[in-house]
């Protein structure tokens, strides 16, 4: 669940986010003396935003980042954090103080925790900061700012 914190729109927002991500193998990583490790993957998101207010009601996206991840010394849980963006569209609904378009481009930044529950199966929970605006492409130009948390579960193959 997010929360609007900020950007330019007069209107509340209160979005619930649904994203699927894939997160390659490991680019780059450093493993300790103890077993721990720092790695750094390529992440891949499809973003479907349901807006339960806010003027619009949907957001369709899709973003890069890269993942860096912590990992504990026997590999059971790690801490982790992306930082991206990419493009999309929503369903503007032509209000004023809207977004005013449907084309957006967005932003996000994520800080967060996933726990192994088995082998191929992991459960992560995290903080999420989302941004969308329509780049200055209409005036006004209500960028969106929200805040909240979300849980996942995550399946390797």
């Amino acid at each position: 669940m997010l929360w609007k914190v900020g950007g330019d729109t007069a209107f509340n927002y209160r979005i619930v986010p649904f994203f699927v991500s894939r997160r390659s193998s490991e680019v780059f990583g450093f493993h300790f003396s103890d077993g721990s490790a720092l790695t750094l993957r390529n992440k891949y998101t499809l973003m479907a935003n349901w807006m339960e207010t806010g003027c619009e009601n949907r957001y369709l996206g899709a973003a890069v980042a890269p993942s860096i991840e912590w990992w504990n010394p026997r590999a059971t849980w790690s801490v982790f954090g992306s930082a991206g963006g990419g493009v999309g569209v929503l369903d503007s609904q032509g209000v004023r103080g809207g977004e005013g378009q449907d084309f957006t481009f967005n932003w996000y930044g994520q800080l967060g925790v996933s726990a192994e529950l088995t082998q191929r199966l992991t459960f992560r929970g995290s903080a999420l900061f989302q941004h969308l605006s329509n780049g200055g492409q209409t005036d006004p130009n209500p960028g969106l700012n929200v805040l909240g948390f979300t849980l996942g579960v995550g399946r390797s193959f």
